[in-house]
């Protein structure tokens, strides 16, 4: 089996990190985004998956993606692509956009596997609500989404997971789009439904 990098999209409060820090928090390898962007307290669990570096070093990176998004930039090393590659059977990483998926799939392309995460609009607004934000912030984020397509990425990847119930429910289908999952003999399996 040839090593594989899974790279997820999908939009603002889609479930992007929340899945990416529970596949990091089973094992999996994590290719980091680098980014300029400074995530406030609010979205501080960001800060596990995101480097942030500033504006001027981020120019100096040897980057393999490169994209703006809201007026920040958002990249992934070279060098930590390669790594992943070559080192690791298992790798994932996030993309704002299809753009980086493309600049992506000129380096890895029959290795990248894309994942897109869907929220429908009352699952996207509720997130919002329950992240703190305003009604401002909230139609900016939609205004934003609806400019650059964001709802409609899902018509270039791989697999599209519905990310509107539970996270688990996500995760597990996440887990079977990668293969970790195992059957198990039928007697096992028997007493599981019984």
């Amino acid at each position: 089996m040839a090593n594989k990098i899974y790279a997820f999209l999908g939009p603002h409060t889609s479930g992007k990190s929340t899945m990416v820090s529970q596949l990091m928090s089973m094992g999996i390898h994590y290719i980091p985004t680098v980014t300029t962007r400074v995530f406030d307290d609010r979205y501080a669990y960001k800060r596990r998956i995101y480097q942030t570096v500033k504006g001027d070093q981020y120019k100096t990176e040897k980057l393999i993606v490169n994209n703006t998004y809201q007026a920040n930039s958002y990249g992934l090393r070279k060098s930590e692509v390669l790594d992943a590659y070559q080192n690791h059977k298992i790798s994932v990483t996030l993309m704002h956009d299809v753009a980086g998926i493309k600049q992506l799939q000129k380096f890895i392309n029959q290795d990248l596997v894309t994942i897109f995460l869907m929220i429908d609009d009352e699952v996207f607004v509720d997130r919002m609500l329950r992240a703190g934000c305003s009604n401002d912030e909230i139609r900016y984020y939609v205004e934003t989404a609806d400019e650059t397509g964001e709802f409609e990425h899902w018509r270039d990847v791989d697999f599209v997971v519905k990310n509107t119930s539970t996270a688990r429910v996500a995760l597990e289908q996440i887990l079977a789009i990668m293969g970790l999952v195992t059957l198990v003999p039928q007697s096992d399996f028997d007493n599981l439904v019984k």
